[in-house]
């Protein structure tokens, strides 16, 4: 079936077709650094990983861009906390950002522009787009006029009024509109700034991507993704420039959203305390574990956070892994992709179907007997866990690898399975057992096969 996106423009789901097939172009917001990633920040990472493998296997090239924005008041507040050079603070979290996304075992985007690096392009759209009648400068900063675009508030489907009600609105006396947003604003000595027509000064939020999907990916691209709570203001404004800049020109064609995230039912906060950061979750969890929960409900649906759902995550992913262990033939190197799975990540990226659809074909092995057969389930499981980006580790290395509350190390595991062999060997049958018993209090399966003993974490009970 053809590929089918949620365009959140048209608030409907659209067949998915690139300006271009021979350059399909994604561009997604990525983070800004000033602090750990959180499990909330996580979910479009992963999700639009997964919808760049589904796009990559439909399209030879395809130019997947995810920004980082480098400059922004977070960091330079947070660097004045620290005492810390800006540069040294947003390179350290960027690094963190890498580390944990890797953990979650994504794959690197074609590019990832820094803000900093793409000063000039947004000093040239800020002009662009006050030659053309769309902005204005006052007092050091440049805004963009919200009245002067007529379609203001399509993507986020909101009334100008209804805007300005609900939103946050800066009310400052050189704004010509309440509703109208910096684009840039000017830096004080002891703040980084650049040099510009309208003095020294750093661009606002939303100028950014729009001027880095300008410079690196074209006019017009063909899917812009992004967090709900990006839809408005910051998709909203990026759009009023983007289409602002030029004539009849679409600025994306498809706008792809991930629902929020919930944290056992309550809404993440800073207030509350219940942020979840990624760096932190990963020193309990196995990183393939939290990205399965992170595609175990659909994206566009709200995700509640909880270790249950994290149990019951590992419990899944333990299945098909288990499947995979047991089964004793090699691939049989066809490529072949589960049709259920193809579906369903073609039919706008229902992971929890082809989640479901793995598990058949994880059933289905374990019943077969056929060589052949297994041999070509197991091609198919990995082969179609990729466009997820889950079961592509060795078997042994998943189990022996999955984080565990403390207890035994590896190593101290190893050893015991030694021993337990040795005292088999030497029919010490009460050492074996007690040792068996040891593992097990300490939440350690073993499986005797004909090649040898083999362990893995117990999983986790609700």
């Amino acid at each position: 079936m053809p590929l089918q996106l949620y365009n959140t423009l048209h608030a409907k789901k659209e067949v998915f077709e690139p300006l271009d097939p021979d350059r399909v172009t994604m561009y997604v917001c990525g983070p800004t650094v000033y602090n750990y990633i959180h499990i909330g920040n996580a979910r479009p990472a992963v999700v639009f990983d997964v919808l760049n493998r589904v796009l990559k296997r439909h399209y030879k090239n395809v130019v997947y861009a995810r920004n980082i924005t480098d400059i922004d008041d977070k960091i330079i507040a947070a660097a004045k906390n620290n005492s810390e050079d800006i540069s040294a603070l947003a390179k350290r979290f960027i690094d963190t950002y890498h580390d944990d996304l890797k953990a979650l075992y994504n794959e690197t985007p074609t590019l990832e522009p820094l803000a900093t690096d793409n000063i000039d392009e947004m000093i040239s759209m800020i002009s662009s787009l006050i030659e053309r009648g769309h902005a204005y400068e006052a007092e050091g900063h440049v805004l963009f006029h919200i009245p002067s675009n007529q379609d203001y508030g399509k993507l986020s489907k909101r009334s100008l009024d209804d805007m300005i009600v609900g939103a946050r609105v800066e009310v400052a006396p050189y704004k010509k509109h309440p509703a109208d947003f910096v684009m840039w604003k000017p830096s004080d000595d002891d703040v980084p700034g650049w040099d510009s027509p309208w003095g020294r000064g750093r661009p606002g939020w939303h100028i950014e991507c729009s001027a880095m999907i300008r410079k690196h990916l074209g006019g017009t691209i063909d899917i812009h993704g992004g967090g709900q709570d990006l839809t408005f203001p910051h998709h909203e404004n990026e759009l009023a420039q983007g289409s602002c800049c030029a004539d009849n020109e679409q600025y994306v064609r498809y706008w792809v959203h991930n629902g929020y995230i919930t944290i056992d039912e309550e809404k993440m906060s800073k207030s509350i305390g219940n942020v979840r950061q990624v760096h932190a979750l990963l020193k309990d969890h196995d990183g393939e574990v939290l990205r399965f929960a992170l595609l175990s409900t659909h994206y566009r649906s709200p995700l509640n956070w909880s270790e249950d759902l994290i149990i019951q995550a590992r419990n899944r992913l333990d299945a098909i892994y288990q499947a995979l262990r047991t089964c004793e033939q090699d691939t049989a190197d066809t490529n072949t992709i589960d049709v259920e799975v193809q579906n369903a990540l073609e039919d706008d990226l229902n992971t929890p179907l082809a989640i479901s659809a793995l598990h058949e074909c994880a059933r289905q092995l374990n019943k077969s007997s056929d060589p052949k057969e297994q041999a070509e389930l197991k091609e198919k499981i990995i082969n179609s866990g990729y466009l997820l980006g889950l079961v592509q580790r060795d078997a042994d290395d998943y189990f022996k690898g999955a984080k565990d509350d403390g207890g035994l190390d590896k190593a101290t595991i190893d050893q015991l399975i030694e021993e337990r062999i040795a005292a088999k060997n030497a029919k010490n049958y009460q050492r074996a057992d007690e040792i068996r018993n040891q593992l097990t209090t300490e939440n350690i399966e073993l499986e005797d096969t004909k090649d040898g003993t083999r362990w893995r974490y117990g999983s986790r009970s609700l």
